[in-house]
This record gives structure tokens, sequence and C-alpha cells, in this order.
């Protein structure tokens, strides 16, 4: 008996082990092994089509990153631009308002001045009246020592007091 030339006996048990092992095989096994080859199939391919939709999910999370970004950018230089804005307006009001107390401090200053020089022209023409007056004092008593040069004055201040209230 060897194993490289079986007799008939040896070839016909074999043969009927081989059937009846391929039988209970056949019936109980290959159905096992193909469900559980086709049920990892079902979930490699599950997985397979999870994974697409992730990647879906994650190129669209990317995008509405993308576009957030680019929105949160353009927010960004809109409120740069209105707090420039704003600041511009604020240093331009600032600038009016100083001008406006300025000119107003200088028309005040050009009040006070011109108040100033009036009175100061009123004191000075005062003095000056009073002055003339007492040189005017003087210098009449000098000449109207006399009676007669007095008459001759009186007289003729009331002919120009005539004359002026004739003309009038």
């Amino acid at each position: 008996m060897s194993l490289i030339t079986p007799d008939f006996g040896l070839f016909f048990w074999m043969t009927l082990i081989f059937v009846c092992v391929f039988i209970l095989l056949a019936k109980f096994g290959f159905p096992m092994i193909t469900g559980m080859v086709d049920k990892r199939a079902e979930r490699i391919e599950a997985s397979i089509a999870k994974a697409k939709e992730a990647e879906q999910r994650i190129s669209s999370i990317a995008a509405e990153q993308e576009k957030m970004l680019e929105e949160a950018r353009a927010e960004q230089a809109r409120i740069l631009k209105e707090t420039s804005d704003a600041r511009d307006r604020m240093i331009a009001k600032a600038k009016d308002d100083a001008r406006a107390e300025a000119q107003k401090m200088i028309e005040y200053a050009r009040i006070q001045i011109a108040s100033e020089k009036e009175s100061t022209l009123r004191d000075i023409r005062r003095q000056v009246s009073l002055l003339s007056v007492e040189i005017a004092e003087k210098i009449v008593r000098k000449n109207l020592e006399k009676e007669s040069d007095q008459l001759a004055l009186i007289d003729k201040l009331y002919d120009e007091a005539v004359q002026i209230t004739k003309n009038n």
C-alpha cells in the first residue's frame, strides 16, 4: 500500500470520505463561510460608503469653514473700516470744536482788547481834556486879568452862541 499508487479500496474510501466531507461542508460549511464573506463584503462596502460620506462631510465642512472664515474676514474689515471712519469723524469733530473754541477765544480777546482800547482812549481823552481845561484856565486867567478883557470875551462868546442857535 503505497500512497503514490493507492489500492482501489483506499481510493474508494478516500473518495467516499471526501464526498461526505464535501456534502457536509456544502450543506453547513460553505453557506456559513459565504455568508461570513458576504457579511464582511457588506461591512466593507458600508465602511467605504461611510468613509466616502465622511469625506464629503469633511469637504463640505472645509468649504463651510472657508466660507465662514471669509465672512469673518469681511466682517473684520467692515468693523475696522467703521472704526476708522468713526475715529476720523471724531477727530474731525474735535478739530472743528477746537477751531470754534479758538475762534470764540480770539473773538473774546478782540472784544476785550477793543474794550480796553476804548477805555484807555476815554481815559486819555478825559485826561487831555482836564489838562486842556487847566491850561486854558491858566491862559485865560493870564489874558483876562483886566475887567475890560473879561467883558469883551463874554460878549464875543455870547455872539457866537447866538449865531449857532440861529443856524440850527
